[in-house]
């Protein structure tokens, strides 16, 4: 099956709606009768959540490697959270941009209920990532308010680049600087002025904890940090 979404995920191939015609192209693609769509009872939404997930190893496994990288030479500028996740942020986001065109469909069908914790765990899991990677691992409250934040600056920035009409994107990505930027400031501010009770400083981390490892369990991905 996944010879098939890799053909229907093809910017020649793809065509995002909620019908049999892409994966019925995706198998043609690859030289399987049309009829095979019958395998994708979900339709458009297999191929939007293929897609993701695809996209999502890419970068994990991008990351890795730039940590690798990092704990063998470190420097100054490696060592920065803010410009580590703003590069992770853009990676991800240009890999969306082949399909720029029909990615507004697959938004606005991954938006519909029963596609929901699919979606939502994708973006909590791309998250999670990008702050594991660029070194975020304390298990406090904090660690999951970052993660929540990211997550809204990575689906607005992916908002704003789909109405950018600039060269290579570079509006975009000045978006996305400003919007890491400010929320390293709100966070900052937080940090400093937080007076929220032991006890329930602890409930609230054990509940943003849980909704991590339920979008990897709906992802059928261990967590194994």
């Amino acid at each position: 099956m996944s010879m098939i979404l890799d053909g229907a995920s093809k910017p020649s191939v793809l065509v995002i709606c909620n019908n049999f015609s892409l994966c019925t192209k995706g198998a043609e693609s690859v030289g399987y009768p049309g009829i095979i769509h019958g395998l994708f009872p979900n339709r458009g939404a297999d191929l939007v959540h293929y897609f993701y997930l695809t996209c999502n190893k890419e970068l994990n496994k991008i990351l890795e490697e730039k940590a690798l990288t990092v704990e063998k030479k470190p420097t100054k500028e490696t060592k920065i959270l803010e410009l580590q996740v703003r590069n992770a942020v853009e990676t991800r986001l240009k890999m969306v941009i082949p399909y720029k065109k029909t990615w507004p469909q697959a938004l606005a069908l991954m938006a519909l209920p029963p596609n929901v914790p699919m979606s939502l765990a994708n973006l909590l899991t791309l998250v999670d990532d990008i702050c594991y990677y660029a070194g975020d691992r304390s298990v406090d409250m904090n660690w999951y308010t970052r993660r929540v934040v990211l997550a809204g600056i990575y689906k607005t920035t992916e908002l704003y680049m789909l109405q950018d009409n600039s060269e290579d994107h570079q509006k975009t990505w000045n978006f996305l600087e400003r919007r890491i930027k400010d929320a390293t400031q709100i966070h900052t501010i937080l940090t400093t002025t937080s007076d929220m009770a032991l006890p329930d400083l602890n409930r609230a981390s054990e509940a943003a904890s849980a909704a991590f490892v339920t979008a990897r369990n709906i992802l059928g991905l261990n967590w194994n940090r």
